[in-house]
């Protein structure tokens, strides 16, 4: 697996190709979610360089979809995987391993292994992070350019929805993340109130 050389393939694929429209699912998103899937799996043990490679290639790819699709990105990230990663050294069964990893990602997440719980909790780290409020917002507006959220109250009751519905799968997003997210979702709470 030439994990480099799958890297700067796919960078530069989404740097040319990702809609300006992607507010959220941009680029520095796919590399936020790469950083915290590295992070996650070394507070989680995961040591062998197999696991990281395939775990840091599917974060990276998790998202390509989005050059295509909105809806179902997350099958078509798995076209692309599988349409280029073989250029890159990679094998049938580490692909299908990325893959896992990827369609993991679909909400609502229903991940199967280490690995899936580790790149599920990576997507979605900013629930519980200090930079939640701008990346939230970048999401509202991300949406709301496809007319998929009418209002910011809309917005809101959807988030809260959706963080009710939520976990981390791993003890260290747990431990790290779930306290900063319940404050999140009580200064939604708030917000819907007043």
């Amino acid at each position: 697996m030439d994990v480099e050389k799958a890297r700067e393939f796919i960078i530069e694929q989404m740097r040319d190709r990702l809609a300006p429209e992607l507010y959220y699912h941009g680029l520095h998103h796919t590399l936020d979610v790469v950083n915290a899937a590295l992070e996650i799996a070394e507070l989680e043990g995961v040591a062998d360089q197999e696991s990281l490679q395939i775990l840091e290639t599917a974060a990276l790819y998790h998202d390509s979809g989005f050059m295509n699709v909105y809806k179902g990105h997350e099958e078509k990230s798995c076209v692309i995987a599988r349409k280029v990663l073989p250029n890159f050294d990679y094998s049938n069964a580490e692909i299908d391993r990325i893959c896992g990893l990827i369609l993991a990602t679909k909400v609502p997440q229903i991940p199967q292994n280490q690995l899936e719980y580790i790149l599920c909790d990576a997507d979605l780290d900013y629930l519980g992070r200090a930079d939640f409020e701008p990346v939230s917002a970048s999401l509202f507006e991300e949406l709301k350019a496809r007319e998929m959220v009418s209002s910011v109250t809309d917005w809101n009751q959807t988030q809260v929805r959706f963080f009710e519905s939520h976990c981390y799968w791993t003890s260290s997003q747990r431990e790290r993340r779930d306290q900063q997210k319940a404050v999140h979702l009580n200064l939604i709470k708030k917000k819907l109130q007043a």
